[in-house]
């Protein structure tokens, strides 16, 4: 089973606290580490390895939900730019899924082209430091606050 899937069946049962909301494609959550804060993921539900796998109405309607998503995480967190991956090389295969990186100037200190850049420019033993996962408070706190944007989009 790949890493994807795993995440999407504990989230199933109800055991995923990262877990903001389920829309009809995925589930949105917050990420792990918080460097940039407010990262979110937007999974989809089932294992399937490319965009181009997905009929058009399916893959239309998974677009319009992450876009959604997207602009709910930069609504809740005040990004100046959204980033958006979906990679899918991780560990156990290739599954659907979305990085959704909410930037603003400074976020990549001095790394990349003197602090500009992707976000893969910032070292990733600083990004994934254990200082970066949010505590249970904060966590909450997160997910209440992009619930809110998600539900004024979906309206």
């Amino acid at each position: 089973m790949c890493g994807v899937c795993e995440r999407v069946k504990e989230t199933r049962e109800g055991k995923n606290p990262f877990l903001v909301k389920e829309l009809e494609t995925g589930y949105v959550v917050i990420g792990d580490f918080q460097h940039f804060n407010g990262y979110t993921l937007f999974l989809y539900k089932d294992h399937v390895v490319e965009l181009f796998d997905l009929d058009e109405l399916t893959r239309a309607k998974h677009l319009h939900e992450m876009t959604i998503v997207a602009e709910a995480v930069k609504n809740a967190f005040g990004a100046e730019k959204m980033n958006y991956e979906c990679l899918g090389n991780g560990e156990g295969g290739a599954h659907i899924h979305w990085h959704l990186f909410p930037r603003r100037t400074g976020d990549i200190e001095n790394y990349g082209s003197n602090g500009k850049g992707p976000v893969w420019c910032y070292p990733t033993e600083k990004m994934y430091s254990a200082a970066n996962r949010p505590s249970s408070e904060e966590l909450e706190e997160m997910k209440a606050k992009l619930l809110v944007e998600l539900d004024k989009l979906l309206k």
